[in-house]
């Protein structure tokens, strides 16, 4: 189907009045539909709304990637309408623990994914950092409280990557680090030890 012929498809059986550029906009990924956009798209192209969308990242691409509706999942969770839908617009989880593991399972989301869609990989990042160079025995609650996994797993999972990391940081190619005193620098050499600790938290959990 050409452009045109999509625009046309829009505006003749669910009312939108989208130009042919807009579909041309949205095929090349330099505009976005809106949610209501995008379920009409689905419908004219005869296909699942998952199936027009990348790699999901967001709340809101897991949950159009499974077709659930936003009353729905409020309702699933526990909260009001408006409570969540000011988690997917900010991308910021205020849910409990309860609460996370029920989203990841209405939406078929591994523990990665949600710690990705709710934006707290840094956090992650920070704790894991700080697990793997100090006492982990004192972040396992911390870590707990943030990824929806058995606390029995991160117990283990901090462990194990603590031993990893005692042994291996005066000469590691795995850990990209020489040394204790690398976990704490900025730049582009802390990103990368940031960017691995959480790697290997999530292969050590067998995520």
């Amino acid at each position: 189907m050409a452009p045109g012929h999509v625009a046309y498809g829009l505006g003749a059986q669910y009312g939108l009045r989208i130009t042919a550029e807009t579909v041309m906009a949205w095929e090349r990924g330099t505009a976005l539909p809106g949610e209501r956009e995008l379920m009409a798209l689905a419908g004219v192209l005869w296909c699942a709304p998952g199936e027009l969308l990348a790699a999901a990242n967001t709340l809101r691409d897991h949950r159009l990637a499974r077709d659930v509706a936003v009353d729905d999942l409020a309702r699933t969770l526990g909260m009001t309408v408006a409570a969540y839908q000011r988690i997917e617009d900010t991308g910021r989880w205020r849910g409990n623990e309860r609460q996370a593991a029920s989203l990841c399972e209405a939406l078929d989301m591994s523990a990665a994914q949600f710690l990705t869609a709710t934006g707290r990989n840094e956090e992650l990042a920070g704790l894991l950092t700080r697990a793997v160079t100090t006492r982990w025995q004192a972040y396992v609650r911390p870590v707990d409280k943030l990824v929806p996994l058995d606390r029995i797993l991160i117990q283990d999972v901090l462990e194990q990557l603590h031993s990893d990391y005692q042994s291996l940081m005066v000469s590691t190619l795995s850990w990209n680090t020489t040394g204790r005193d690398r976990a704490g620098t900025g730049g582009e050499e802390g990103r990368v030890f940031l960017d691995r600790v959480v790697e290997e938290f999530w292969r050590t959990a067998g995520i």
